[in-house]
């Protein structure tokens, strides 16, 4: 099982209408494209010297496949959602491997 993870630095101008957007918009764009099982989202507690709230979105995708499937194929497109709120969501994606479970 592969994580994609999004982490995201939301200015506070903008972030209740970014998380309706995150909510109704993004999330489910992500799961429609069928590569990941679920999402999870979560606020990362630290306080940054930029200013902003940063969060962790992570998507599950079941295989190797899945995940390279949506690199090819979904990535640029759903990033390129992001343009609406240019300047004031700064975010960067990671792949996780999960190696165990507890």
């Amino acid at each position: 099982m592969l994580i994609y993870n999004m982490t995201m630095n939301v200015d506070e101008s903008i972030h209740l209408k970014w998380k309706q957007w995150l909510d109704e918009s993004y999330i489910p764009s992500m799961l429609n494209t069928k590569k990941f099982s679920k999402a999870l989202i979560t606020q990362v507690m630290v306080n940054e010297e930029m200013g902003g709230i940063t969060y962790s979105i992570q998507f599950t995708a079941p295989t190797e496949s899945h995940l390279e499937a949506f690199q090819q194929v979904h990535k640029p497109k759903v990033e390129s959602k992001f343009q609406q709120f240019k300047g004031k969501v700064v975010f960067f994606s990671s792949v996780l491997k999960v190696v165990s479970e507890h």
